[in-house]
């Protein structure tokens, strides 16, 4: 997941910047490297391609603005976030127009550099797609995504594939559970056995019996002829259990005892089949809180939850939504023999911070009704249905406020972020001590002499 879209490239002056940063990009599963100036850094793009430049403005001898400005005028695929510090809200407007993607003011949180960093480098990959006509089949397994959250459920299913106990996956619906067990079953040495998914909300009770264990001839009206069960079509495979919390109480009695000794009681049978199956259940409801209410087995819950991997909502990978529009428009284009649709940057941005309440099949569906709907192949805002539209994040807040409102609250959330420590929050802003102390009692500077 991490190999060719993890270039990127730290340029800051402060050892204690460079190292802040480059230790959370690595926790969140990237490769950065870090150089100390301008020079150095131009240095490095002569020398190799990145994808993402991260640059501090204020730096001796060279300004991070003319890095900005070289890269976006001879780098046109390199995403560019500057690093700015209070008061230079101004500057970082600045370096927006000369070509900056986006900026950190600081001090700046993990979540805030990494969410940063994530799109970035989405819409690098999203733009190669587009370009090159790359295949977004590559992914592991057929997932797409390269937040930091899917860089987890990855790791996670990695780990699970490799041992032959169930799995429990949970998560909103639209999620991708089904892809997520698929992903489980193909790295696992079952691989080349079948994978069987049953939708446990979809088969009706009475029925569903019969469906899971399958039924002698004559076992009821109707069961003119044997018929071998789910359980036993998925033998030496992997059973997908979608839904597992609509089974009923009596299903989940059966279900525990297949579990348990692995035999297999056909309707009408007198005796068991012995079967070999791994059992990856999913569901979108608290099954905890089932259990609470005595909605659903503790003793069924716990022999499914020996593995258990959350797969996020896609608000909480935000980042992945440009690889994901990429993919399903390169797919619904080649199912109707047409132009993939190309958003434009704000409407990426737009579709970014919607908040998904249908998940990535939510993003499906809008994809392809777009792309019959549309009569071009660029997607702007306008484009997009008006909940989406106004997803678009209104400009920096601290363009209207007062410079003595700004300067208070960087003051605080400094303060903040060393524990109150005066001194430290003093050498941090480049203030003294009583200095420190008069612009917290009084956020208004005295009129300054020119």
């Amino acid at each position: 997941m991490a190999a060719e879209a993890d270039r990127v490239l730290v340029v800051d002056d402060s050892d204690a910047t460079r190292e802040v940063i480059v230790r959370h990009l690595t926790a969140a599963g990237y490769a950065p490297v870090a150089v100390p100036g301008v020079a150095e850094a131009l240095d490095a793009l002569a020398r190799g391609a990145w994808d993402l430049v991260i640059t501090d403005v204020r730096m001796p001898k060279v300004s991070g603005l003319d890095l900005v400005a070289h890269v976006r005028e001879n780098l046109r695929d390199t995403e560019v976030t500057v690093i700015t510090g209070f008061p230079s809200v101004d500057t970082a407007v600045t370096a927006m127009k000369r070509g900056a993607n986006d900026y950190l003011t600081k001090p700046f949180t993990r979540d805030e550099l990494i969410n940063v960093v994530e799109h970035a480098l989405a819409r690098v990959r999203a733009r190669r797609v587009e370009r090159d006509g790359a295949s977004v089949s590559g992914y592991d397994h057929g997932i797409v995504g390269e937040s930091a959250a899917m860089r987890s459920v990855l790791a996670q299913v990695a780990r699970a594939a490799r041992a032959p106990v169930t799995v429990l996956l949970t998560g909103e619906s639209g999620t991708g559970k089904e892809l997520v067990a698929r992903a489980i079953h193909y790295a696992s040495a079952r691989a080349a056995a079948p994978f069987v998914p049953v939708n446990c909300g979809g088969v009706p009770a009475e029925l569903f019996e019969s469906a899971l264990f399958g039924h002698v001839r004559g076992a009821f009206t109707g069961a003119t002829a044997a018929r071998a069960g789910l359980f036993v079509t998925a033998d030496s495979g992997t059973l997908f259990l979608d839904e597992i919390g609509e089974t009923g109480l009596a299903m989940q009695v059966k279900l525990l005892r297949v579990l348990q000794d692995r035999d297999v009681w056909m309707v009408g049978a007198t005796t068991p089949r012995r079967v070999d199956v791994r059992v990856v259940a999913a569901t979108n409801k608290d099954l905890p809180r089932m259990v609470e209410r005595g909605a659903f087995r503790e003793d069924l819950y716990y022999r499914l939850n020996v593995i258990a991997i959350e797969v996020p909502p896609l608000r909480a990978r935000a980042g992945d939504v440009p690889l994901l529009f990429a993919h399903f428009a390169a797919r619904s284009a080649a199912d109707l023999g047409c132009e993939a649709l190309q958003p434009t940057d704000a409407a990426l941005d737009a579709l970014s911070r919607y908040d998904w309440p249908g998940n990535v099949r939510e993003l499906e569906n809008l994809v392809q009704r777009l792309t019959v709907m549309s009569d071009r192949p660029v997607l702007d805002v306008a484009d997009l249905p008006p909940a989406m539209r106004f997803a678009v994040s209104p400009p920096p807040t601290d363009l209207d406020r007062t410079l003595a409102e700004v300067q208070r609250d960087h003051i605080e959330r400094v303060l903040a972020s060393v524990g109150g420590n005066k001194t430290r929050a003093a050498e941090i802003l480049a203030i003294d001590r009583k200095t420190l102390r008069a612009r917290l009692a009084d956020p208004e500077p005295p009129d300054e002499k020119y």
